[in-house]
């Protein structure tokens, strides 16, 4: 995601309005493009024809690189805007939120672990606002780490692997509920935390 942790923290040392149309909104424009076409072709393949599905986990992972590429591009040359600001954790949950619909709907997931994955996004989002108008709640390490492990749980449902190594996917993808859900404990407590001097 374009800065860290859901949101492009502003960089210093710029002089002057930054341009909407920058490399870091591209991107992020870039990915919420792709979403459709990820649909499109987890759709047709229904997570049952090999060459479909290749090519649905290349776009996903294609996707999710370009949310570490404008975050990095953001930071680098201070092109933070207030449509970054927005779009960006936009695209995230769009992205890694439809795959993990369509990896449920497809039955290669419980529901309940999109659920609670999805809950738990949403959630740290109200979160933020509710703290925002005393501090911003940096991104985690946990944080990084979360995004990190949930991008690798869901490509390894999209990709076609054989299926004598079917059972690491089940192993991944509890590592990823466990980190998600201890994160989000975390947002909780920091955000509980930064309302408490004010109180």
């Amino acid at each position: 995601m374009a800065g860290t942790g859901g949101g492009r923290a502003a960089p210093t040392g710029r002089v002057g309005p930054v341009p909407v149309v920058n490399a870091a909104n591209a991107l992020t424009a870039l990915r919420l493009a792709l979403v459709p076409v990820f649909v499109g072709l987890v759709v047709v393949s229904e997570l049952a024809r090999p060459g479909w599905r290749v090519a649905a986990c290349l776009i996903f992972a294609l996707a999710s690189v370009t949310d570490l590429v404008d975050g990095w591009i953001a930071r680098r040359w201070a092109l933070v805007t207030s449509f970054g600001k927005v779009a960006d954790p936009i695209a995230d949950k769009a992205l890694t939120g439809t795959a993990l619909v369509l990896l449920s709907w497809y039955d290669r997931i419980s529901w309940w672990v999109t659920v609670l994955i999805l809950a738990r996004e949403f959630g740290v989002t109200l979160i933020r606002f509710w703290v925002i108008r005393y501090g911003v709640i940096a991104a985690s390490r946990g944080g990084k780490a979360k995004t990190a492990v949930q991008i690798l749980a869901i490509v390894w449902y999209l990709w076609p692997v054989p299926a004598g190594a079917a059972w690491v996917g089940p192993w991944i993808l509890g590592v990823a509920v466990v980190v998600t859900v201890l994160t989000g404990l975390d947002y909780v407590v920091r955000a509980l935390r930064l309302r408490r001097p004010v109180r």
